[in-house]
């Protein structure tokens, strides 16, 4: 009987051990959770923050070709070509 109560025993501190390294994981999972959420938002305001740079960097690059630059000449002259083709296509609808 005393080795049936011996290996109760066992089991129980082995069960007591698994329980709190349950306890621990799901404490670290949270945890986890939420690094990875901010990490999440840092990277949606970074992607935010790029496109932003983008739309300054394209406006001073036409800004700069309007200026004179030769560097950018052809890309302001096509965009200003099809602006030009937005406001006809506005102007078409309007009238009809």
């Amino acid at each position: 009987m005393s080795e049936l109560a011996d290996i109760i025993k066992t089991l129980e501190s082995n069960i007591e051990k698994l329980f709190g390294k349950l306890d621990a994981l799901e404490k670290k999972n949270v945890v986890l959770e939420g690094e990875l959420n901010d990490s999440a938002k840092i990277i949606k305001d970074q992607l935010t923050e790029i496109e932003l740079l983008k739309s300054k960097y394209n406006s001073i690059k036409m800004a700069n070709s309007l200026l004179g630059s030769e560097e950018n000449k052809r890309d302001t002259k096509l965009k200003i070509n099809s602006l030009i083709r937005e406001i006809d296509y506005c102007i078409t609808q309007l009238s009809d």
